[in-house]
């Protein structure tokens, strides 16, 4: 049989695929990349079809069809499953087909020399661990229900295991399990158990491999050689041959969604992938996430509680303080119980959600903040490096030691970051060790699986730092946790605000008292009486959410309504401006009466990098009107060359 023509489709913006010759007629080159010429350009392109013949009405002659300059790969990348993904994406998430292959599938070129990844032995399984009666019950209703499950449990109660032994029953039929963590930094334990249990059956994808070193591991996998994979957001598109099983630990986390086209959600198109292959789908989280939550009510997600702690330990004592206008970070509670743990050979871990020492500079006689001069967002003190940072596009600049808008000397720095709080800790308590994570800290790709093993070693009593601290960490030693500030992100002009801060509360306190029935953690705000901080602090989960969900229902945000947002950026602030106006009257004739248009407005952080930003919501009770609207929209619009259009749907930030 013979293939002339080739379907391709690029990385590009561009909603369509384009027919090339086939240099190798005889051979059908679906599933492999090749290089072609677009216009000027010559770019890596996806074979989703090889076809004996043109259309009847096909435009061009045989011979205007330019020939495909090289096949990439030798063999195929990416079998017909992905291709129905890609077309699935591109129609959900309103990109092209093009740029959702290249999202799904490894940059490498050429596979590396090695093997792999070296998992050590086969069959490295530890004995089997003793199940308690809830465990035993949600592996049983994971494997035999067809629809998705949820693992509902503290931290601490046991989910880790039963998602491994969901996943040994599923790889004893013969088929593959994908296993996905938040952040592959993070996770090194949930890794190394996986490793330990599974050994060369087992392989990782995350970002942290060369191209040419995940493209290896892409294809063992793809081969079959290995069946179950753990990794970050990207890895829920791993080519297992017969998929059996997708597990979605932390469920709740942000990172997700992708922040670049295609801005998808892996929790959704895990669940398409399991619906395409008849694969269950089990997800995980101490706090769900609010949609999951309301699935779960809803009866579309059958949810199994794990309600103890199995090593031991108990929940944790959660204290409330207030810090009122205090400038010091650490108060006199959070002092006693930081030396009460040091006395009884404990540990503790101290918890902000922001980097730097201090979090901005305040003029108090005029009140003027300095700002990033390419982001509307105050820049952070970072004493050690001696200068002010923008955390947006990475501006520096020297602090100034007088208002720049007024010249009064009576200026200073508001707030605190974490570098400030190791300042104050060292100070405070001399004679104890003490270990800041964050990103300014972190120098090379090991130091914080080196810093969380001396953490768990004992050689460290304090360990302070953002949300590295705050996820997917079990250490026996830690007895008290303090949240310095716990007001960080609940004022931002976000529906979410809430709930990203009460799961934040509640993850880090998880990290108290896992083995031992003496956890404390104390929890300091400027606004204890907060719902979010005050049903964090009796660790009432329920009761939380039915309060947001009624907060949710009442203004008709999701999951009581579903989003798609179009951010548009320019240098220049009134091309953004008047690209958000026109969109929204574009579209506006488009959508159905039962959806409606928020805006144009600024975007909450109007600038960044330079970049003016405005932006338009539409809101309604389904995706796919709405979808179809901004789809013309998008095909037909023609938008100045200084204008950038983000598309994003179901997004889960506004800022």
């Amino acid at each position: 049989m013979s293939y002339p023509w080739l379907e391709v489709v690029l990385n590009l913006p561009v909603f369509r695929s384009f027919t090339y010759a086939n240099p190798a007629p005889e051979e059908n080159l679906t599933g492999k990349r090749v290089e072609v010429r677009f216009g000027s350009r010559v770019l890596i392109g996806f074979v989703t079809a090889a076809r004996e013949a043109l259309p009847t009405d096909f435009p061009l002659s045989e011979k205007e069809i330019k020939p495909v300059l090289r096949v990439v790969d030798k063999e195929p990348l990416y079998g017909q499953d992905h291709v129905l993904l890609a077309r699935w994406m591109s129609s959900f998430y309103l990109c092209s087909e093009g740029e959702a292959l290249s999202a799904m599938l490894p940059s490498g070129k050429r596979e590396s020399a090695g093997m792999g990844i070296d998992f050590g032995e086969e069959s490295l399984a530890s004995e089997a661990v003793e199940l308690s009666a809830e465990q035993t019950a949600a592996i049983g209703g994971i494997l035999s229900s067809p629809a998705p499950t949820y693992l509902y449990g503290v931290t601490g109660s046991g989910k880790t295991e039963v998602f491994l032994q969901a996943a040994e029953s599923v790889l004893a039929q013969g088929k593959g399990v994908i296993y996905l963590v938040p952040e592959i930094a993070l996770t090194h334990q949930v890794i190394d158990a996986v490793k330990e249990r599974f050994g060369s059956r087992a392989a990782v994808l995350h970002s942290g491999l060369t191209g040419s070193r995940k493209l290896t591991e892409w294809m063992r996998i793809r081969r079959g050689e290995a069946k179950i994979v753990v990794g970050a957001r990207s890895a829920v598109f791993a080519p297992l041959p017969d998929l059996g099983l997708v597990i979605i630990d932390e469920e709740h986390d942000g990172s997700y969604k992708s922040g670049n086209t295609p801005r998808y959600h892996a929790r959704q198109v895990a669940m398409r992938r399991c619906a395409d292959s008849g694969a269950r789908l089990v997800m995980g989280s101490a706090t769900p996430s609010l949609e999951a939550w309301h699935q779960i009510r809803e009866g579309s997600i059958t949810m199994y509680p794990l309600t103890r702690r199995l090593s031991g330990g108990a929940p944790p004592e959660i204290r409330v303080v207030s810090v009122g206008a205090s400038g010091t970070a650490l108060s006199d509670e959070l002092v006693s119980e930081l030396r009460a743990a040091f006395e009884a050979k404990r540990q503790s871990i101290i918890f902000l959600n922001r980097r730097g020492f201090s979090h901005y500079f305040r003029c108090a006689t005029c009140g003027h903040e300095l700002l990033c001069r390419n982001c509307s967002v105050p820049v952070t003190w970072h004493r050690s490096q001696g200068y002010m940072k923008c955390h947006y596009c990475g501006w520096q600049v020297q602090p100034p030691s007088q208002c720049p808008s007024c010249g009064s000397l009576d200026v200073g720095y508001a707030g605190f970051g974490t570098e400030f709080i190791e300042d104050e800790v060292r100070r405070t308590f001399p004679g104890m060790s003490v270990r800041r994570v964050d990103t300014d800290s972190l120098k090379k790709s090991d130091d914080l699986k080196d810093a969380l093993e001396e953490f768990r070693q004992g050689k460290i009593d304090i360990l302070l730092g953002t949300q590295m601290v705050a996820k997917g960490l079990n250490f026996p030693g830690v007895r008290l946790v303090g949240i310095a500030l716990a007001d960080t992100g609940l004022h931002m002009p976000d529906f979410r605000a809430a709930e990203r801060t009460f799961a934040l509360i509640l993850q880090v306190a998880g990290r108290a008292g896992r083995f031992f029935p003496d956890g404390r953690v104390i929890i300091q705000t400027w606004s204890p009486g907060n719902p979010a901080i005050a049903f964090a602090s009796r660790g009432d989960v329920e009761g939380f959410y039915e309060w947001e969900l009624s907060q949710r229902r009442e203004l008709g945000f999701p999951p009581f309504s579903r989003l798609i947002r179009l951010v548009f950026r320019s240098k220049d602030a009134r091309v953004a401006e008047e690209g958000a106006s026109g969109a929204a009257a574009i579209i506006g004739e488009l959508l159905p009466k039962e959806a409606e248009i928020l805006g144009p407005s600024e975007c909450p952080i109007s600038v960044i990098a330079g970049n003016s930003r405005h932006q338009i919501l539409l809101r309604g009770p389904s995706i796919p009107p709405m979808a179809r609207a901004v789809r013309i929209f998008l095909a037909e619009y023609r938008s100045p060359p200084k204008l950038h259009v983000e598309v994003d749907v179901d997004p889960v930030a506004l800022l």
